[in-house]
C-alpha cells in the first residue's frame, strides 16, 4: 500500500516523464528541421517497454506485498532528489539537442559542457541509478534489481549505436541526443 508521499512520487515521476516526451518531441520537430537525422530506432521501442514496464512492476510489487511504507530511508530520499538535480542539469546542458532519441547532425558542435565535460552519457547513469533507487524507496526489491539490470542490457546496444553514429559525423563538428 503506498501513503499519501509515495503517491504523491509515484505521481511525480509520471508527470515527469509525460514532460520528458514532450521535450523530446519537441526538440526532435526542431532537430530533423535543421538536419537532424534520426538512427537507433530499431532498439528504441525497447526503451519504451522497459521503463512502462519498470512503474508497473513497482505498483505491482507494492500492492502485492500489501505492506505500507511509511519513510524511505532519508538516503534513499536525496540520492532521488540528486539525481533529479542531475537529470535537469543533463537536459539544460544539451536544451533543444536533449532528447530520448538518437538524432544525430554534422551542422552542429558536440556539446561537451554541464555533466557532458565529465562523462559521455550522464543520462543513462541518472536513468540507471533511478531504477535503483526509486523502487527501493518503496520496498519493492524485485524491481530494484530487474530494471537497473535491463537498462545495462539496453545500453549495451544504445551506446554502441550512438557512439558508432557519432564516429561517423565529422568529431570536430557533431553532436548526439546523450551526450
Amino acid at each position: 500500500m503506498l501513503p499519501g508521499l509515495l503517491w504523491g512520487l509515484f505521481i511525480f515521476l509520471i508527470i515527469q516523464r509525460l514532460l520528458e516526451v514532450y521535450i523530446a518531441k519537441r526538440n526532435e520537430r526542431w532537430l530533423k528541421a535543421h538536419g537532424g537525422i534520426e538512427r537507433g530506432k530499431e532498439h528504441y521501442k525497447w526503451f519504451i517497454i522497459v521503463h512502462t514496464l519498470f512503474f508497473i512492476s513497482l505498483l505491482l510489487e507494492v500492492f502485492i506485498k500489501q505492506e505500507v511504507v511509511h519513510n524511505p530511508a532519508f538516503i534513499l530520499v536525496t540520492l532521488f532528489i540528486l539525481t533529479q538535480v542531475f537529470r535537469v542539469w543533463c537536459i539544460t546542458s544539451l536544451g533543444k539537442f536533449w532528447n530520448t532519441k538518437i538524432i544525430v547532425s554534422p551542422n552542429y558542435p558536440l556539446i561537451k559542457t554541464g555533466p557532458y565535460k565529465y562523462i559521455a552519457h550522464p543520462n543513462y547513469v541518472v536513468v540507471g541509478i533511478e531504477l535503483f533507487i526509486i523502487p527501493l524507496m518503496y520496498e519493492a526489491y524485485i524491481t530494484s534489481i530487474v530494471f537497473p539490470i535491463l537498462h545495462i542490457l539496453l545500453l549495451l546496444i544504445r551506446i554502441p549505436a550512438e557512439e558508432r553514429v557519432l564516429r561517423e559525423t565529422t568529431v570536430s563538428n557533431s553532436w548526439s541526443s546523450q551526450r
